[in-house]
């Protein structure tokens, strides 16, 4: 009830900033448009279209993930804008109303929900009144991811209360969290807890014994969910069906960039916002060219050959950051320093590369040096979000996986440069370039955009 009354008054603020940004600033540029007041039903009813939808995607019935709640608030705050726009259409209201009125809406409730959203679950959850208690059945493997899922994400509320293990002796876990009992006692162990929300984490039991545990628990508790061991699937685009006479489950995975409407979609996107964004950074790239000048005279730009679509060979833009002769200084180095080499063949970067200048260590750090990669974009060679572009000698490194990779457009950012970049190791990159393929939506590009900021500004696995 305190989330449900604060985005209420959340969206009534949307709404009462959205009518004097307009007011204080749109009519200061354009003072020939007409002010009227707001009218009333803006506190009151369209509000109640916002709250309609973020009831029926159930956000108050539910524990998600940040990213996850920020995508349904992201379609609530679509569909209820959507929505007016009809009604004011069918009532004819729209002919008097402020399109930019409209717009700013939309930009100002998004972005209150999402900030009074996060910040009332973190008070919630300091209070102490924002964690729900659960009891998770297994200490393996997967119920310790399951528990660092938990404490990356603490808006989820949710707070182990302790475990359940026939094991115990063997599994760290049961030794971090009260131990309620085992699998013979599940009934009384689980009433005993007090906790009505249980999670069966055993991925390793066979189905008789899982059928059991679940049976046995049910009617003592409020909620059930199963963990499986399905870490690291494609997931995003997951649909579950049931097959009741056949008590079955199914499980649908999509593969959205098998389709060619969703890669026209997502070059769409690319080119739109290349050109908006493209068009601020242009300062930017000539400041920047300037300095590599001044700090190592030669050529600015660096064009590389790079595998990309289907595996189509291009030449991959960058501002230089290495000396003029760095393909020789590499060469002797190499033949210098073999553990040099031998971290070279491994993963085809070295943390201290001889031959990167002055300035473009700092490039690097802030991945500027991959601003002048927007003209691949623009060119249809690379995308905002992708892969990484790779060079030849890495296909093999791929495997079978590089079918995957050949499906979309290498990306100026990804998965991997927002999830470890330079720390993590290649079989891992390479692994990450896969399921960002087949986990692909416009939203995780999206979200890769947004995260991809926060790890430039704090330098993260850069070198």
């Amino acid at each position: 009830m305190i989330l449900c009354g604060t985005d209420y008054l959340t969206l009534v603020a949307a709404m009462w900033s959205a009518f004097y940004m307009r007011e204080l600033i749109i009519l200061s540029l354009f003072p020939r448009l007409l002010s009227y007041p707001l009218p009333n039903y803006f506190y009151y009813v369209t509000p109640l279209i916002f709250m309609g939808f973020l009831f029926y995607e159930r956000i108050y019935a539910r524990r998600l993930p940040f990213w996850k709640n920020i995508e349904l608030v992201f379609k609530v705050c679509s569909y209820s804008v959507a929505l007016i726009i009809g009604v004011f259409f069918v009532t004819g209201i729209m002919k008097d109303m402020s399109r930019i009125l409209i717009a700013l809406i939309w930009v100002t409730s998004f972005a209150y929900l999402v900030v009074t959203q996060y910040a009332l679950k973190r008070l919630l959850l300091y209070c102490g009144l924002w964690q729900k208690p659960v009891v998770i059945v297994g200490a393996g493997k997967t119920a310790e991811l399951l528990v660092k899922a938990f404490e990356a994400d603490p808006g989820m509320g949710y707070k182990v209360a302790g475990v359940i293990e026939d094991h115990y002796q063997e599994r760290p876990l049961a030794h971090q969290y009260p131990l309620w009992g085992n699998f013979s006692n599940i009934e009384e162990a689980v009433m005993r807890s007090g906790v009505r929300d249980v999670m069966v984490a055993a991925p390793g039991l066979e189905r008789e014994q899982l059928l059991d545990l679940v049976y046995r628990i049910q009617p003592h508790v409020s909620n059930l969910i199963l963990v499986p061991n399905l870490f690291g699937i494609p997931m995003a685009n997951l649909e579950a069906e049931t097959m009741a006479n056949q008590q079955a489950l199914l499980l649908r995975i999509k593969n959205n960039l098998a389709r060619t409407y969703n890669r026209l979609f997502k070059y769409t996107f690319d080119i739109i916002a290349t050109i908006l964004g493209g068009l601020a950074v242009l300062p930017v790239m000539g400041v920047t060219a300037i300095l590599i000048y001044i700090d190592s005279p030669g050529p600015v730009f660096f064009a590389h050959r790079r595998v990309g679509a289907k595996g189509e060979r291009f030449l991959c833009y960058k501002f230089r950051t290495m000396v003029v002769d760095a393909g020789e200084k590499l060469e002797q180095y190499l033949e210098q320093n073999p553990d040099a080499a031998a971290e070279w063949r491994k993963d085809f970067k070295l943390k201290d590369d001889p031959r990167i200048t002055r300035m473009g260590k700092w490039l690097r750090q802030t991945s500027l040096d991959e601003l002048p990669q927007i003209i691949n974009v623009l060119k249809g060679e690379m995308s905002l979000v992708g892969p990484r572009p790779i060079v030849e000698k890495e296909i093999e490194k791929y495997g079978e996986t590089i079918h995957d990779y050949y499906l979309v457009r290498p990306g100026i950012t990804g998965y991997w440069q927002v999830n470890g970049r330079n720390d993590v190791d290649y079989e891992t990159r390479v692994q990450m370039d896969s399921w960002y393929v087949r986990n692909w939506s416009l939203w995780l590009d999206m979200v890769i955009l947004m995260k991809t900021f926060n790890v430039v500004f704090r330098k993260e696995g850069a070198y």
